[in-house]
């Protein structure tokens, strides 16, 4: 009951400020005012849709992208069930509010008994999945409630997560509200059996949307004429920290033009695509406002849309990760899937992939970078380095992907076999 007090207040806490920050936070306000609309919206789509409901639950863009294999499975073998897909956050809503693939696209609500009860009597779905991690309470007390399963996917587990701590018990609580879990590892299997609650070792399903991804790449002409006959450098899903250390490289021109540079910061908000333009010294251009007959002239494109980066990586011969001076690096399998070396920050423990592939360095496949020296010391390297090296390992590269597909095959399987859709 305290552990419990204590959540509802810091949901209470936790709304109060970010109510606060809308008025000076485009994001916060997004936030507040997608979930405004929340009941009217919902109101109207369950008025009107017939057929079994799938509850999609994804914290944000990344976890949309372990979810959007299965989603789209399912929407291609069960075109008569209606899909519907949350978010927590405004960068995953923002970015696929107009995703074709399902049929509702909608903000979770607040996680408060009585929100969380509202929105599943209305929403009524016969299967809920819930992508990695955000254990929403009364949320998932709710779905129990009414006896609706819930599968977790992609799902990974550490020692000094709040699950195995002594004031945890209202997170283990969570846990056994799910119906079956899906572990990425072996490691989250057995901290999970220290609680009694089982789990199925299954591969992260973003192996299967990279590679998928890969097999259905387009052509995209304006990055034809940009690269020309030069190496492109692609750094993907960038913050402030890694803007910066990118920016004093570009600037400096170390490798005497035979690189050009696609930066796509994670946050894509005026604010900050002008603090990137501002920080560039060279020839720079909106991905929005290059076109085939302009696009061999600049020597820098800056990515000032959603959604697009993972087909930009085909074009890139180093890749460059952002996150990694923050929490935890992104998605580094977008570009690692077509074989091409990726360098990232410091801070990669959480990322499964990215140790994995650092353990063989024998593969030139990734490198960790703690500030801007180290950063042009790894790209001088890759320059430096014998081409048949390099393409050894790619090959592995592409092939550790490959290993690792067929987990959204495997959660598909158990849903059907368990009459789940």
């Amino acid at each position: 009951m305290i552990s419990l007090f204590i959540y509802n207040l810091s949901i209470r806490l936790y709304y109060l400020s970010v109510y606060i920050a809308s008025f000076f936070s485009r994001k916060a306000k997004s936030w507040i005012e997608g979930r405004k609309k929340l009941n009217h919206k919902l109101r109207s789509y369950v008025a009107s849709a017939h057929g079994k409901k799938i509850w999609v639950h994804c914290a944000s863009l990344g976890e949309f992208e372990q979810a959007r294999p299965l989603i789209e499975k399912i929407k291609a073998l069960h075109p008569d069930h209606r899909l519907i897909l949350t978010f927590f956050s405004p960068s995953g809503f923002d970015a696929k509010r107009y995703y074709e693939g399902v049929d509702f696209v909608s903000y979770l609500p607040l996680d408060t008994a009585s929100d969380a009860h509202e929105f599943v009597r209305k929403l009524r779905p016969s299967l809920v999945i819930w992508v990695k991690y955000e254990y929403w309470y009364h949320i998932l007390n709710a779905l129990h409630y009414r006896n609706i399963p819930v599968i977790l996917i992609s799902s990974v587990f550490r020692e000094d997560s709040v699950f195995f701590k002594w004031y945890g018990s209202l997170h283990r609580q969570m846990l056994r509200y799910f119906s079956h879990i899906f572990v990425q590892n072996k490691s989250s299997q057995d901290l999970l059996r220290t609680l009694n609650i089982e789990s199925e070792v299954c591969t992260d399903t973003r192996f299967d949307t990279v590679y998928n991804t890969m097999v259905k790449h387009k052509q995209v002409d304006n990055m034809v004429s940009f690269k020309g006959d030069k190496k492109i450098l692609i750094a993907g899903s960038t913050w402030r920290k890694d803007i910066d250390i990118l920016c004093d490289m570009i600037n400096n021109d170390p490798f005497e033009r035979r690189y050009k540079y696609v930066i796509a910061p994670h946050d894509v908000s005026p604010e900050n695509i002008k603090y990137v333009i501002k920080k560039l010294k060279k020839r720079t251009s909106l991905y929005t406002r290059f076109n085939p007959q302009n696009a061999a002239k600049y020597e820098v494109i800056v990515v000032d849309i959603m959604g697009i980066l993972s087909g930009l990586y085909f074009y890139g011969d180093i890749a460059y990760v952002g996150g990694g001076f923050n929490a935890s690096v992104h998605n580094i399998l977008e570009p690692a899937v077509y074989g091409m070396p990726v360098i990232f920050g410091p801070n990669y423990h959480k990322s499964e992939e990215a140790k994995a592939l650092l353990s063989h360095p024998e593969w030139y496949a990734a490198y960790t970078v703690k500030n801007a020296d180290e950063l042009l010391a790894s790209v001088r390297s890759l320059l430096d380095n014998d081409e048949e090296n390099l393409k050894t390992g790619s090959a592995k590269t592409k092939q550790y992907i490959l290993d690792n597909t067929g987990g959204t095959e495997k959660i598909y399987s158990y849903l059907k076999e368990n009459d789940l859709i």
